[in-house]
């Protein structure tokens, strides 16, 4: 009997230090999606926006800013 609930005890801790992991991974996961698709760039500038952001204009591209780096129409 004493074996028994022993197993049991083993098992329950197992079961549920398995979904604490689980769950911390996809959130983690969740975490970086985020953070990669809010930073990626979209789609080129104005040179108003690229001025507006606190950059300026070199060439084709915004310098600083927000939207460093990005191209300029």
């Amino acid at each position: 009997m004493r074996i028994r609930r022993i197993s049991a005890a083993v098992i329950a801790t197992a079961a549920l230090a398995g979904l604490g992991l689980t769950g911390a991974a996809t959130a983690t996961a969740a975490t970086h999606n985020a953070t990669a698709t809010a930073t990626a760039p979209t789609e080129s500038l104005t040179p108003g926006e690229c001025v507006d952001g606190g950059g300026k204009v070199v060439g084709m591209t915004c310098v600083g800013g927000t939207g460093d780096g990005q191209m300029v129409d």
